[in-house]
């Protein structure tokens, strides 16, 4: 068998979901091992790795397969998320304390892994796998129990995760928490996040009303709100996937249901992708900014002659 082919059998064995047995997950357990294609699995290294200059050019020089630059997101949030889930990795283990997509970010297998894989074809491999299953169960057992196999996982800055419903509205407000605030709204604090299925799973109640910001209307208020208490800036996000951006009819809307907040208010349509984005530009409002997930460095700015900031 190739390398690549036993780290899948290891994921399977190790009660990964199939969605977490593709080649991409493989590649990533053999990147996080330390384990090139004459290696031996005794061999396995615990090692600390980022997702670009650590994962990826690790499966690039070693395996010589290119993956395009966005795909580090996926790594990130379709494997490496669920390998910390599953008990295979850690993650941030050097320095727990890091933000969330801190450029020090970084994934190292747990020490029950490390011992467990190391036995893979060994005697010793059966034994392994039971202790591991006895210490961190089976993740495709959690997900099926907990209807969460398409579930989407949401970090907060403080460390605590939560389970979102499955669908890509959720991927994008996912990814606004945890890539948009972390690059465009540093320090900010998360004051509402809505989930489709729980519309306030995410409701700091006593900061919006001391903002003046009705909350028993909180139907109205867009999915993500972020405020930066240090320039007073409060940002309202809209994940487009089916409804539409911060057209001129819903930045009305929203000025009059925030008529009563001072902080000054930044807009944002977050897109998935540019196919998504390019279906909506005829109704995204002038003086509102673009973000999209598939190029998370970067921002659009509807606004001419100003950068990032309030209306």
């Amino acid at each position: 068998m190739t390398k690549i082919a036993e780290a899948q059998e290891i994921l399977h064995e190790l009660g990964l979901p199939n969605a977490q047995q593709n080649e991409i997950s493989a590649y990533t357990l053999l990147a996080l091992c330390n384990i090139k294609e004459d290696d031996s699995w005794s061999d396995v290294e615990q090692q600390s790795l980022g997702v670009s200059k650590g994962i990826m050019l690790f499966i690039s020089e070693n395996y010589h397969r290119e993956y395009a630059p966005n795909t580090r997101e996926t790594v990130r949030r379709q494997v490496l998320h669920q390998f910390v889930q599953a008990g295979i990795a850690d993650y941030n283990p050097d320095f727990p304390g890091l933000p969330v997509n801190s450029p020090r970010a970084h994934y190292a297998l747990s020490d029950i892994a490390l011992a467990t894989i190391k036995t893979y074809k060994t005697k010793k491999w059966s034994r392994g796998l039971k202790l591991f299953k006895d210490q961190v169960g089976e993740l495709k057992d959690k997900y099926s129990k907990g209807r969460g196999m398409s579930r989407v996982p949401l970090r907060l800055p403080d460390g605590k995760i939560f389970l979102l419903s499955p669908g890509k509205h959720n991927e994008v407000i996912a990814a606004i928490v945890e890539e948009f605030a972390s690059r465009f709204a540093q320090g900010s604090a998360l004051l509402y996040l809505g989930d489709t299925e729980n519309k306030d799973i995410i409701l700091k109640k006593d900061k919006l009303e001391s903002l003046g910001i009705p909350i028993n209307e909180h139907s109205k208020l867009p999915d993500v709100v972020i405020f930066d208490e240090s320039k007073k800036w409060l940002y309202l996000i809209e994940a487009v996937t089916s409804h539409g951006p911060m057209s001129s009819k819903r930045i009305f809307e929203l000025e009059e249901f925030l008529k009563d907040c001072s902080a000054g208010k930044i807009f944002v349509s977050a897109f998935p992708d540019f196919s998504e984005f390019k279906k909506h530009t005829n109704n995204i409002a002038w003086d509102t900014e673009v973000w999209i997930m598939e190029f998370p460095e970067h921002m659009i700015h509807f606004n001419g002659d100003r950068f990032l900031g309030p209306r």
